[in-house]
């Protein structure tokens, strides 16, 4: 199949960085209801869609850090139009549109802040099901792995080395869980959730995405080791929501940097998980704000991946 890509002479048209200081909030810039308010994005009502905000809120461990990231926003919103332009021929999904013209006047006070962090989307019934494709044995499932021999119920052979490459991608579900982590769960108790028409469709469709960015981002030097995605129903058919191939749902490294046996430096929020693993912190405490370094660090990490992916 083959599927229409942005032209790179037009990136730096579609792609751009504006932000000056971060943007935790929304609220002061939408006249409009607030709907839902995640770690990152923020929902509000137009009616028949949503606008979708992603500011620079930064978590990790299921804490919202402080302070924001500047550009992380803009950086996951671009990334997701871009891939979810790439992958319309694969999946339908929730994207209306990116465009600030076409909103109505007076929704955005102010257009230079939000131009590139919303998505106008369409309203979908979430399905409570995060669907993560494993391509490497790394993170969650190299931990797994050691004490258990198994990544969600799927028995793995002896010997495997941290960072090894699955001869095909693993599908490891996770029960969504609004109020904290996401709960491990096998494809069977999946089948049983959602049903199995349902699972074998959302497990069908991740493989077939991740393996196209898989593709996509070695052609740019880039290792895609494992990604989720969120799916949700309109009138009964299955869309892609959220967000997608971004640093925030997707594990990125260079492959100038892949290796065994060693954590390798992802291309995302690792100067914050490293920074905070290495103060003490217990994890069940508001933590200290982030030193400036750290914070600058991060946010040139998001740009850098959008430069490379995008060209932008």
């Amino acid at each position: 199949m083959i599927l229409t890509r942005i032209h790179p002479n037009k990136s730096k048209e579609v792609f751009a960085l504006s932000a000056t200081t971060a943007i935790s909030s929304a609220a002061e810039y939408v006249n409009a209801p607030l709907f839902y308010k995640g770690k990152v994005r923020e929902m509000y009502d137009l009616g028949e869609h949503f606008l979708m905000v992603t500011t620079d809120r930064i978590s990790a461990f299921d804490y919202v850090l402080s302070p924001a990231v500047p550009d992380k926003g803009n950086v996951l919103n671009q990334l997701s139009a871009f891939w979810f332009k790439q992958t319309a021929s694969l999946m339908p999904n929730h994207v209306v549109h990116t465009d600030l013209e076409k909103l109505p006047a007076g929704l955005i006070k102010d257009a230079d802040v939000m131009k590139h962090r919303f998505t106008v989307s369409k309203k979908a019934q979430r399905i409570d099901i995060e669907c993560v494709v494993r391509g490497y044995i790394t993170g969650g499932g190299w931990r797994q792995y050691q004490k258990t021999g198994e990544i969600n119920g799927i028995k793995l052979p002896e010997g495997m080395r941290k960072n090894e490459k699955f001869p095909q991608p693993l599908f490891t579900p996770a029960a969504k869980n609004d109020a904290g982590h996401d709960e491990d769960i096998s494809y069977e108790r999946m089948e049983e959730l959602v049903g199995k028409e349902l699972a074998a469709e959302l497990r069908e469709k991740s493989f077939r995405l991740y393996e196209f960015a898989h593709q996509f981002c070695a052609e740019r030097g880039i290792i895609l080791a494992d990604t989720k995605f969120e799916f949700g129903l309109i009138d009964g058919k299955v869309i892609l929501i959220d967000e997608i191939f971004t640093p925030d749902s997707s594990r990125f490294w260079a492959k100038e940097n892949y290796a065994y046996d060693i954590e390798i430096d992802g291309m995302d929020k690792e100067p914050v998980r490293t920074y905070l693993s290495g103060t003490g912190w217990d994890k069940n405490s508001e933590p200290d704000p982030l030193p400036a370094a750290v914070v600058e660090e991060t946010s040139r990490r998001y740009r850098d991946i959008l430069h490379r992916l995008t060209g932008g």
